[in-house]
């Protein structure tokens, strides 16, 4: 137990912060992230040592968030409003906090019209700095499929993000990147 502890400890912050960017701001985060850590309990002795334990770690945590997300869409839910849901007054914040934060608002829209192979490799890569042969371990496909995911999801964002006005500085930020690699 003090062990689990202690792993539990040491990787916390990183798989709440992978279960945010792929779900975004949610209620249930904190009980996605405990069902996270059951999992990786339950499954630990499955771990086999054949990859890094936080690729496992980052496998385990994909799935999770995977499962919950098609659960979610077979049930209603009662949440709390999402954070970008609540208004913010637009005097109590310095402007380039409010252009800082309605992009961020818009890249969230964008990145959750991609499909979720697309999205999934789009944020272990370009967000959570994982590299392809490392994504391709995670997900389970081989590493010219999570290249040519990388490659339709940076393709379909720029066509997105044309749409979005807040996000006319940032247009072109993915296509100069296109061999897959961070």
């Amino acid at each position: 137990m003090a062990a689990f502890r202690q792993l539990f400890l040491q990787h916390r912050a990183e798989v709440s912060r992978l279960v945010f960017r792929m779900m975004g701001p949610r209620a249930d985060l904190e009980d996605v992230v405990q069902e996270v850590f059951l999992q990786v309990h339950r499954s630990l002795k499955d771990f086999r040592g054949q990859s890094k334990f936080t690729t496992w770690l980052h496998r385990v945590t994909v799935n999770v968030v995977l499962m919950q997300r098609r659960s979610a869409r077979s049930r209603p839910q009662m949440v709390a409003p999402l954070v970008e849901d609540i208004e913010v007054d637009p005097r109590l914040l310095p402007d380039d906090d409010l252009v800082r934060l309605e992009r961020m608002r818009a890249f969230r829209r964008v990145i959750e019209k991609l499909a979720e192979k697309k999205r999934t490799v789009f944020i272990l890569h370009e967000i959570e700095g994982i590299s392809p042969q490392e994504i391709a371990t995670i997900v389970g496909a081989p590493v010219l499929t999570v290249r040519t995911r990388l490659f339709y999801a940076r393709r379909e964002l720029e066509a997105l993000m044309a749409n979005e006005p807040s996000l006319a500085g940032v247009r072109g930020t993915f296509s100069r990147n296109e061999g897959g690699e961070p």
